[in-house]
């Protein structure tokens, strides 16, 4: 199989789909991979550790897309790149189609069968968003301590405190993989952390392998009570596939003092919060209610280099199987690999997409 590896244009998107050693085990596998020149660049991998591990270099973007059986990218297709997909072709990506109508609907009439990274699930677990949801909540606890500063229009407050001081206070909602990592970086910090979560079983284990963090079942009575006091708050709830719960609504905003920071992760599923909405590294924060809003769409392109290591150690093995057997032989040796299955010939084949948009849903034909 000719395995595409396009480079990223999504605006400040510095990750890239395959490392050059992966490339060079595909190609061990009697594949061809194509990949786009400077693709890897901006992840510190140029173009000739993709030479030396026995990949095609092309200059031209619309001819990896020509020239390749199963694409593979970080990022959801950009609009200009909608029209070179087609029928017949493979795409493997982050596509997260429930916030974006536009976009699933002109994967559809592409004819591509889109396989979405964030739908894949395993034993009730994500794991190819997982490395993602790590980084960005590992990083949601940097960006908002950042931007706490009062030159940037924060409240001034630092989460650590100092001896005499007391710490600032986090509230993360969620406690996934990107609420437990935020809340294993705010700990780590010495700040007073709150983890809001509906799971029992998660809780547990939360208080258990997070000593200093307190848990507290989620609902909005208790979230209420705590946002006067909040100096970050990280919105880190996901429902597989589907767009975001609106947790927070403008008038609960209006309780935070002047100068919190919201970091609404979620930002991709479309947001947790009813002010949010997707910024850019270049540009990431915006002021509602008082509250400075930072909402990067794709954070962990911020760390490209380990981004793109963490990326590939998950979705090489799926990206393997795709291309030594097919689709549908891949779906039968690993039958999660069908649920990540957004659209095929034209239809929407992920319920919580079709729901999200109000459109018919057909089961996978494989």
């Amino acid at each position: 199989m000719i395995v595409g590896i396009p480079k990223e244009i999504k605006d400040q998107e510095y990750r890239v789909a395959l490392l050059p050693s992966a490339a060079y085990q595909l190609i061990k596998r009697g594949h061809q991979v194509v990949v786009e020149r400077g693709a890897g660049v901006a992840a510190g991998y140029p173009d000739g550790d993709y030479e030396q591990a026995g990949a095609k270099l092309v200059d031209d973007h619309a001819a990896t897309f020509e020239q390749a059986d199963l694409i593979v990218k970080v990022k959801e297709p950009q609009p200009s790149e909608c029209p070179l997909l087609r029928p017949g072709q493979l795409l493997f990506t982050y596509l997260h189609l429930a916030a974006n109508r536009a976009l699933t609907e002109a994967l559809a009439k592409s004819g591509v069968t889109g396989l979405a990274y964030e739908t894949i699930e395993v034993n009730r677990r994500l794991p190819l968003l997982e490395p993602m949801s790590e980084i960005a909540g590992r990083m949601s606890i940097l960006v908002g301590g950042y931007f706490l500063a009062k030159h940037f229009g924060g409240s001034g407050v630092l989460l650590g405190g100092v001896p005499g001081v007391l710490p600032g206070r986090i509230v993360v909602l969620g406690g996934g993989a990107a609420g437990v990592n935020a809340a294993r970086m705010a700990t780590g910090l010495g700040a007073d952390v709150t983890i809001l979560e509906v799971d029992l079983e998660r809780m547990r284990f939360l208080d258990i392998t997070l000593h200093t963090a307190h848990t507290l079942y989620s609902n909005e009575a208790h979230l209420m009570e705590l946002l006067p006091a909040v100096d970050l708050l990280i919105g880190a709830v996901l429902v597989p596939g589907a767009k975001a719960p609106r947790l927070i609504r403008r008038e609960m905003l209006r309780r935070m003092r002047p100068g919190s920071v919201l970091v609404d992760i979620a930002i991709d599923q479309g947001g947790c919060a009813e002010t949010s909405r997707p910024t850019t590294h270049h540009d990431p924060v915006f002021v509602e209610e008082g509250v400075i809003h930072y909402c990067v769409a794709n954070m962990p392109a911020a760390y490209g280099r380990t981004a793109t290591q963490a990326l590939t150690n998950v979705t090489y093995r799926y990206i393997e199987l795709l291309a030594d057997h097919g689709l549908a032989e891949a779906c039968h040796r690993m039958p999660a690999l069908a649920g990540g299955i957004n659209v095929m010939n034209g239809k929407l084949t992920c319920k919580a997409v079709a729901e999200a948009h109000g459109l018919p849903y057909s089961a996978p034909a494989l």
